[in-house]
């Protein structure tokens, strides 16, 4: 165990070493390759990491991170390529994404994080492998003891980690929107009997008041009009109103005395 331990100590440095070279090689790639590395098919998922996208070492310290975005961003840089600016835009704002999300300590340990768990995971499959070349009475080498394999190994689990974590943020998130979107509709629903219950109370309480308030217009003011008029119909004449309005209607009394009768006779 110790042995293929130390075996695995040794590959994952040389896996390092092998990945300085590739960098210190595509580092002085073009503008026109840098933006097509940054742009290339699941780009969305290699982006994720920040390290690949700045071409840099996890070990690097932070004036190292700060010199390498320096010349990746020159490169892509929308001024820099006026001929392909769209493009360009696209590939700055991931270098800028990765360089800020290393300046955060928070996201910075959550990324070295899944490089490590890559790294362990490559190396517990070589592990088992071995295992079981051993039982099988076989010679312990596995195909990841080439350093370039391995590299190859790490590398490709790493991505596949991120794109993971990635897929399950992204799940989260449309879980808790469908979350609140239903809780907003069960609130209306709540609410909604109450406000139609209360709709229908001040209806009823309008109502009540025109009724009660007795104004001229209300149910209650019309019928007391209606039993005013239905008693001074039916209300016989009295024998000076009768003999009054028959004076009025003669011409036998002058014009001018009728009005003054009518007052005595009241």
């Amino acid at each position: 165990m110790a042995a293929g331990g130390s075996g695995g100590d040794e590959a994952f440095q040389t896996f390092y070493t092998e990945v300085k070279q590739i960098e210190k090689r595509d580092s002085v790639l073009t503008s026109k390759q840098q933006i097509d590395r940054l742009l290339r098919p699941g780009a969305s998922y290699f982006n994720l990491n920040p390290f690949e996208v700045l071409q840099i070492d996890p070990d690097a310290t932070d004036e190292e991170l700060k010199k390498r975005f320096r010349q990746l961003s020159i490169l892509v840089h929308p001024d820099k390529n006026q001929d392909d600016v769209d493009r360009a835009q696209l590939a700055f704002e991931a270098v800028d994404k990765a360089y800020k999300m290393l300046l955060e300590p928070d996201h910075k340990k959550k990324a070295l994080d899944v490089i490590h768990a890559g790294k362990e995971y490559v190396e517990h499959t070589m592990s088992q492998k071995r295992k079981q070349l051993k039982k099988d009475g076989k010679p312990t080498v596995v195909e990841e003891d080439d350093p370039e394999v391995f590299r190859q190994a790490v590398y490709k689990q790493t991505m596949k980690l991120f794109a993971e974590l990635e897929i399950k943020r992204k799940e989260r998130e449309t879980k808790e929107m469908h979350e609140r979107d239903s809780e907003r509709k069960r609130s209306r629903r709540r609410s909604a009997p109450r406000e139609s219950e209360s709709g229908r109370r001040t209806s009823r309480r309008r109502v009540t008041d025109a009724w009660t308030a007795g104004g001229a217009s209300s149910p209650k003011a019309r019928l007391r009009r209606k039993r005013r008029t239905a008693r001074s119909s039916s209300r016989p004449k009295s024998r000076w109103s009768s003999a009054s309005e028959a004076l009025l209607s003669s011409d036998g009394l002058p014009s001018a005395n009728k009005r003054s009768f009518v007052d005595i006779m009241l």
